[in-house]
This record gives C-alpha cells, sequence and structure tokens, in this order.
C-alpha cells in the first residue's frame, strides 16, 4: 500500500492522474526481495530521445542519413526533435527521480562532440552533458554513461564505418576526450550498446543504419568494434584509476526450434555469433569455436590481447528467447525460426517467456566465471491505450516488468551475481527503423506535444522500487 507522505508526493506530481494510475496498477509483490544496495535504473540512448540534431555544431550521424533516406524508416520518420530531451533534460531528471530511479544509463552522440569523428572537439556538445551529469548529481541519481549506442559519425561511416579499423582508435580518443570532461563525476563507464546486434542489423542485413549488407561487412563491424572496446578501455583506465568499466550486449537464450540436427547446430552457431562473438573476445580472450573461422582473416597480432581487457561488470540488455532454425541461404547459415504455438507476444512480435532470462543469467554466470551482472535493458512495447483523462493502463508492461524482476531473483537465489536492473525505457523514443510507430516507455510522450505523462507501469515501479528500499 502507498504511505500517506508517498501519496501526496504522487498527488503534487501527476495531479489528476493519480487515481486511475492506482486503479490500473496491480498489488505489489510482497514475497520479493532483492538484496541491499540493489540498482534500480532506467536507459535511454541519445539518439532515441535527444532531438538538436542541428544545434550546437552538432554533427551528422548515420541515423539522420539512415532516417532521411526515402523507405528506410516506418512512417518517414527521424529523430530529428525525437523527445527534445536535448532542452527537457530537467523534466526527465524529474521524472527518474519521482520514480525512485537510483542510477540512470544514457549515452553520449560521438558526432554532437567530434563533429567529423576525429579532430575538432566541439564544446557546447561537451557542455550539454555537464548539464546533464550535474542535474543528476543534484537528484542524487548515480549516471552510468555509455560512449557508443548505434549513433558513429557520418564522417567517419563515408571513410569505411565500423568495417575500417582506424575506427577502433578514433572510438578510443573519443572514450578519452569525455573522460577528461567528466571523468571528475562519473564513474560508471560502458564502451559499447549491443555491439552485436549494430553489427548484425546495420552492416549484416542492412536493416538499421547505416544501410550495409552482407557477413563480410558484418564481421568486420563486429571485430572493429571489439577492437574498439579494447582500446577504449585502455584509454579510460589511463585517464583515471576509479572508473568502473564495462560493457552492454544483448543476450538471448536461444533455442531450437525442433530436435533435428541441423536446427540443433544452427543454433549452436547462432548463439556463438549473437551472444558470443563480442563477450567471447572480450572475457575470455577468443573467439568461440562455431564461428571461430569466420573471424580468423581479420585477426592481427595483438588484437585479442587488446581486446581482452580486465572489466567490472557485464551488461546484459534481454527481452526474449530466440527460436532457431538451419537457414542454409541466411546471413550465416541460421536464422529465426516460428515460435511455438500459442506462445504470447509483444507488439513487436517478441515472444514473452521470463523463463528465458533466468536461464540466460545463469549460462551468462558460468561461461564467464560469476562476474557482476547488470540487466541493463529489459521491457516491452505494447498497443498502448490512452485513456480520456490521458493515462494508459498499461498492464501488460506491468505484468512483464513484474514477470521478468521475478526471473531476475531467481537467477539471483541460483547464485548469479546479479546487482542491478535498469528499465527500458524511461521515455516513448524513435525506435529506430520502426519510427514512433512502437512505445516502450514508462512514460508516455506524445510526440506532437512533447508532453510526458507516467503510465500506469511507471507508477507500479515506483512503489515497487519504495518498498524495496524500504527493506
Amino acid at each position: 500500500m502507498l504511505t500517506v507522505s508517498r501519496r501526496r508526493l504522487l498527488a503534487a506530481s501527476f495531479g489528476p492522474l493519480l487515481p486511475n494510475l492506482l486503479r490500473s496498477a496491480p498489488a505489489i509483490a510482497d514475497d520479493m526481495m532483492f538484496p541491499e544496495n540493489f540498482v534500480w535504473g532506467a536507459s535511454t540512448s541519445s539518439y532515441q530521445i535527444e532531438g538538436a540534431v542541428d544545434l550546437d555544431g552538432r554533427g551528422k550521424s548515420i541515423w539522420d542519413v539512415f532516417s532521411h533516406s526515402p523507405g528506410r524508416v516506418k512512417g518517414g520518420d527521424t529523430g530529428d526533435v525525437a523527445c527534445d530531451h536535448y532542452h527537457r533534460w530537467p523534466e526527465d531528471i524529474e521524472l527518474l527521480a519521482r520514480c525512485g530511479f537510483t542510477d540512470y544509463r544514457f549515452s553520449t552522440a560521438w558526432p554532437r562532440i567530434l563533429p567529423n569523428g576525429a579532430g575538432v572537439v566541439e564544446p557546447r556538445g561537451l557542455d550539454f552533458y555537464d548539464r546533464l551529469v550535474d542535474g543528476l548529481a543534484a537528484r542524487a541519481i548515480t549516471p552510468w554513461l555509455c560512449l557508443y549506442h548505434w549513433d558513429l559519425p557520418q564522417a567517419l561511416e563515408d571513410q569505411g564505418g565500423w568495417r575500417n579499423r582506424d575506427t577502433a582508435q578514433k572510438f578510443a580518443d573519443y572514450a578519452g576526450t569525455v573522460a577528461k570532461r567528466l571523468g571528475d563525476r562519473v564513474k560508471h563507464w560502458i564502451t559499447f550498446n549491443e555491439p552485436n546486434i549494430h553489427a548484425l542489423f546495420g552492416y549484416g542485413t542492412g536493416e538499421n543504419a547505416p544501410g550495409v549488407k552482407g557477413l563480410p561487412s558484418m564481421l568486420a563491424a563486429m571485430h572493429n568494434q571489439n577492437l574498439a572496446h579494447g582500446r577504449a578501455v585502455q584509454a579510460l583506465r589511463a585517464e583515471r584509476t576509479d572508473f568502473r568499466l564495462g560493457t552492454v550486449v544483448s543476450l538471448q537464450r536461444a533455442r531450437p526450434t525442433s530436435g533435428r540436427d541441423e536446427d540443433r547446430r544452427a543454433t549452436e552457431r547462432f548463439e556463438a555469433m549473437w551472444n558470443g562473438a563480442c563477450l567471447d573476445p572480450q572475457m575470455l580472450g577468443r573467439y568461440a569455436a562455431p564461428v571461430a573461422d569466420d573471424f580468423a582473416p581479420l585477426i592481427m597480432d595483438g588484437d585479442l590481447a587488446t581486446i581482452h581487457q580486465r572489466l567490472d561488470f557485464i551488461g546484459m540488455n534481454d527481452y526474449a528467447p530466440m527460436y532457431v532454425r538451419s537457414a542454409p541461404d541466411s546471413l550465416f547459415g541460421a536464422w529465426f525460426g516460428e515460435l511455438p504455438p500459442g506462445t504470447p507476444v509483444t507488439a513487436m512480435g517478441w515472444p514473452v517467456d521470463p523463463g528465458s532470462l533466468t536461464e540466460e543469467l545463469i549460462r551468462v554466470s558460468a561461461r564467464y566465471n560469476k562476474p557482476e551482472i547488470y540487466i541493463t535493458e529489459n521491457g516491452a512495447c505494447y498497443e498502448d491505450i490512452v485513456a480520456g483523462d490521458g493515462t494508459v493502463h498499461d498492464a501488460e508492461r506491468t505484468a512483464y516488468i513484474h514477470d521478468h524482476l521475478a526471473a531476475a531473483q531467481r537467477a539471483i537465489a541460483a547464485g548469479v551475481n546479479l546487482r542491478g536492473y535498469f528499465v527500458w525505457s524511461l521515455l516513448d523514443n524513435f525506435e529506430w527503423a520502426q519510427g514512433y510507430s512502437r512505445r516502450f516507455g514508462i512514460v508516455r510522450v506524445d510526440f506532437a506535444s512533447l508532453t510526458r505523462k507516467p503510465k500506469a507501469s511507471y507508477q507500479w515501479l515506483t512503489e515497487f522500487i519504495a518498498q524495496q528500499k524500504r527493506r
């Protein structure tokens, strides 16, 4: 139940929305208890929320060019304005604070800081993140800074982008530039968000920016991002010794669609490419056997040693299991298969199976010798129904979050060193090639007026986090 003081705080914050939010929120699970000092956070990314793409010297990113290319993004949507977080960040920090989040994971936009990807630094770009970090500190929210969430400067893509090994050193230089400015206040640093997905869909299938297709370009992009990760970790550690450094990878439990040998082998290859092609070299210093021959021609002397840097944590983004089939004509011989009949799905068509999160956490813990793990993205897209008063009764999203938190708790009970949970996402935002047609936020954004309205899932999390803190 809500305490009187918390009810008054919520009423002051959300006024007439409160009664409907409370009615739609399910009961808080009294038996769900997380460890003391467990991190409760929310995640966003620069291109998906910032907007202001032509302000204060920002250069073009690959997503600026891609989204303005006809037919690339649903509805012709772009991130030109997005959530206008560039101007509305104080309001968004207040939303974080009111929900009780202790930590916030965001990304810096490389082209906002180095418009050409290298060379001249744009001080106004760093000034923006300076203000953001100071605003978080004022509300006692710990910043987790991700250096790259898919928005490569277009100037570097014109030179080959992640297919070009030189981009790895430019990324390390960029990391050092940001650390020099913000490292006195930011202690949690993430090199990449989901380099596996960026390489697969940006440089393999061409569905995301920069729209390149083919297995050779995908492999090169993945290996060069791995190399960039290692060099950036070295640059960050050279800047300060008090940083906590990690990586974020999309990790999804892989299951064959049948008991056939070809589907089982395809699943092993798919898992090695999706789940392992970044984490294995970063954590173990090698590529897994099912894909080692693919990457061998790209590896130069010293690469694996550079990639294999000591990390303080793994960030795991998890949404759904993957059902895999043999597909000889696909990009690398294995691809997504049919879901089991009756499987519930989100509006993205992704299967809902909280147990797969428990399984994947246990697998990752065992494979990498019980590392410190944070769930850095988890959430769901549903077709939100907006009531007449503007509230969103997103019971499906709330249930999804509840059930995945329960799955995370089961992994902790099994011995996984899980230290935190970041919901994706704080805000509805620009959802890449889906544009604004898909919503993951616990806060609804009206993209015409840019007003923010907390959904029922936000209210549920507010009380759930408060309950955890009281214990």
